[in-house]
């Protein structure tokens, strides 16, 4: 006998991807999930292609995962895919001490962070 099957928590027009542990701070990945919220999987790609922000590879990687998920997973149409969320969330922080003068010593912070990106399929819109 095994446990009875978690039902999804998703709407079967959605699929999702999961980065943790990213390296940078949550600060700053949200910056690079604001870029991508709201906007068609192929142009979300595109942007994050061409981002500056070193943590937009792996946002990239996380929404191609989240697509790829949808296309193969849940049968989705790859084409009608829409980032429906991207949310980003706290990790641990590790914390280390560096020497300073005086024999004090300074606090360094290196935290980490978790990417959350839901697509959902929309109907394409009928040309009038």
């Amino acid at each position: 006998m095994s446990k009875p099957k978690r039902e999804r928590s998703l709407e079967d027009n959605e699929a999702k991807a999961v980065a943790r542990m990213l390296r940078v701070s949550p600060q700053k990945l949200n910056l690079v999930a604001q870029l991508i919220r709201g906007r068609k999987a192929s142009a979300a790609l595109a942007d994050l292609q061409f981002s500056r922000k070193r943590i937009a590879v792996d946002v990239k990687k996380c929404l191609e995962s989240a697509i790829a998920n949808a296309e193969n997973n849940h049968d989705l149409e790859v084409d009608d895919l829409v980032v429906a969320e991207a949310h980003v969330g706290n990790g641990i922080v590790m914390k280390r001490f560096s020497p300073r003068g005086r024999g004090r010593s300074g606090r360094i912070y290196k935290p980490f962070a978790h990417l959350t990106i839901v697509v959902r399929q929309v109907e394409a819109e009928a040309s009038a």
